[in-house]
């Protein structure tokens, strides 16, 4: 059977692939910050098929990481880590000349400094899998230059770059940063205050493609959600 962590994954795009793959047989460990969202989560989730494992933390802390791996250890290894959590930063969302650095600090702390030490805690078990794989949550925002978004947007750059990077040292490593487009999730309606999302799609909508790539043999490399056909 096999296992994976995701980040972030009491709402959202990483609650449905949470869903999904559990739905598909695989055992998922899961966590985020608010104790009883996750709960919440946790106990819609449990009724799929495969087996889950909730832990409440912040991915910027290393004592969380490791329990993840640690987790993922007790379910019998870590076949795929998706890095989903992260956080959008001030709102509203401020331009560079007035970004405040201490948040700006945070969210290169949580999008991409904690990828990468989760990525260097689960390295380990990674190599005893058969199959190895990361996938990183990026965003349009990381190549597009939309005002407001230097903060997100800079931060998810780095956190492509590293993604590429990450392949080339590490070949035995699938490594994907993968842009799931716009979805109708809190962080959207934050970053859009008072805007109606009701036309973006369902994450529900966009975790099956990314489902699909994960279980396909799909190369390293920088994918959009919209680009991939989902299947089994």
């Amino acid at each position: 059977m096999s296992v994976a962590v995701i980040t972030g994954g009491s709402r959202g795009l990483g609650r449905a692939l949470a869903a999904e793959l559990l739905e598909r047989g695989w055992s998922v460990v899961i966590d985020a910050r608010d104790p009883d969202g996750l709960n919440q989560a946790e106990l819609g989730l449990k009724r799929a098929s495969g087996t889950l494992v909730a832990l409440a933390g912040d991915v910027a802390d290393p004592d969380h990481r490791g329990a993840l791996v640690e987790a993922a250890r007790g379910l019998g290894g870590l076949d795929l880590l998706v890095n989903n959590a992260s956080t959008l930063g001030a709102t509203p969302m401020p331009w560079l000349a007035e970004y405040p650095i201490d948040e700006l600090r945070r969210v290169y702390e949580v999008n991409v400094l904690a990828p990468l030490a989760l990525i260097q805690a689960a390295l380990p078990l990674l190599r005893d899998s058969d199959d190895p794989r990361v996938l990183n949550v990026t965003s349009d925002a990381s190549v597009e230059a939309y005002e407001g978004w230097g903060g997100y947007g800079s931060s998810k750059a780095a956190l492509d770059h590293l993604s590429a990077v990450l392949a080339v040292e590490e070949p035995w490593l699938r490594v994907w940063a993968v842009d799931p487009g716009d979805m109708r999730t809190q962080m959207h309606q934050d970053a859009f205050p008072g805007e109606d999302i009701s036309d973006r799609p369902l994450p529900e909508e966009v975790a099956p493609v990314l489902a699909s790539l994960a279980e396909r043999p799909t190369k390293s490399g920088r994918h959009r959600a919209a680009e991939v056909v989902a299947g089994r």
